[in-house]
């Protein structure tokens, strides 16, 4: 079942963000694995740094996605026309700066350097064939499978802002969604599952109001 897991997953998401989490896992298991020369008793010395290279990777990945959705918000903060994405933006500034400073703090005490800058591109959203479903297809999104960056231009120049907003934020809300879950089966720290949960449980819910405000004002 792991294993079906892992295949589905790697089909599923492109992005280069979650790609570095399959690869990680695989070498979990392989290490975690007993081999004809490794006795089954025998304790697994890697599996502890592995375990951190999850969490690692994540913080890596994940402050670049959430700054791009803070980026969005900010702007959001002064050109969407309702009251809902209004609100929904100072929201996703406040819980989302609060967990980039979450993440800064403890990769500096776990790791004793500063989280590295990511090149343009390795935190951006991908956008997945079939992640979305029928969701997708009416929004107007593409179903290529392609990798697509979140695109601040187009928003700004947008004829309608808050039916661009949301045609960006839901599949980088699902994207930060789909990373956490991942986090959650991998990581050891208590600290990194209550951020997963979080991430979850919040994004989750903010996915199905910009479902519900897309259904109710475009159609």
């Amino acid at each position: 079942m792991r294993k079906i897991l892992l295949y589905s997953f790697a089909g599923l998401l492109t992005s280069s963000t979650v790609i570095g989490l399959l690869n990680i896992s695989r070498i979990e298991s392989l290490s975690a694995a007993p081999t004809s020369q490794t006795p089954a008793n025998r304790s697994h010395s890697p599996q502890r740094p592995i375990m951190g290279q999850v969490d690692r990777h994540f913080i890596e990945r994940m402050i670049p996605h959430h700054e791009e959705a803070v980026e969005m918000a900010q702007l959001a903060s002064s050109r969407a026309k309702h009251s809902e994405i209004k609100r929904l933006a100072a929201s996703i500034i406040q819980d989302q700066t609060r967990e980039i400073n979450q993440m800064r703090t403890w990769y500096k005490a776990w790791y004793g350097t500063n989280v590295p800058a990511v090149s343009s591109g390795m935190g951006r959203m991908g956008n997945r064939s079939g992640m979305m479903g029928n969701h997708s297809d009416r929004m107007g999104m593409h179903q290529s499978g392609m990798s697509m960056e979140m695109d601040l231009q187009a928003l700004k120049n947008a004829p309608d802002f808050d039916r661009e907003f949301i045609r960006q934020m839901v599949p980088h809300h699902q994207m930060a969604v789909h990373m956490a879950q991942m986090l959650l089966n991998r990581t050891n720290r208590p600290d990194m599952r209550n951020l997963a949960q979080s991430i979850i449980k919040s994004q989750m819910a903010e996915i199905t109001q910009m479902q519900q405000w897309n259904q109710a004002w475009y159609r």
